[in-house]
């Protein structure tokens, strides 16, 4: 099982993925998080959606966890 952590603090304005889902590709937009009026990606793991644990329109901080992926 694997933590998808933010790597910044900032607003959540997409979720890309969904509980259940299969991701297959590292590079897939899973999260963006807007920081510093700057829209950032996160991505970089791969298996099955467990949990989704923020929101869009959250505010995260660096190393929230903001899904669980297994």
């Amino acid at each position: 099982m694997a933590n998808l952590i933010s790597p910044m603090t900032g607003k959540v304005l997409e979720i890309n993925i969904k509980v259940g889902q299969e991701i297959t590709d590292e590079d897939a937009e899973l999260f963006i998080i807007e920081a510093m009026k700057m829209e950032n990606t996160v991505s970089g793991v791969v298996g099955t959606v467990k949990e989704i644990k923020a929101n869009v329109g959250d505010i995260v901080h660096e190393d929230d966890v903001i899904a669980i992926i297994e």
